[in-house]
């Protein structure tokens, strides 16, 4: 398995986090709560699209 997956995740997670933090900080509480939405779905995507690629491999493994 490839361990770049987990730094991009790690890596958007501290983006996001950061950007929060500084957005709260300043009073922008509702763009602190879309970025993190946004940031969810980024990760999400990375992960479905890992999914994507394991479920075509297992299909090629067993011939379905």
């Amino acid at each position: 398995m490839d361990p770049s997956i987990i730094l991009k995740i790690a890596g958007v997670g501290l983006l996001v986090a950061a950007a929060c933090q500084i957005l709260s900080k300043s009073g922008r509480d509702e763009q602190s709560m879309l970025l993190s939405v946004a940031g969810i779905i980024i990760v999400f995507i990375l992960i479905v699209d890992k999914a994507g690629t394991l479920i075509s491999s297992l299909r090629s493994v067993f011939g379905l």
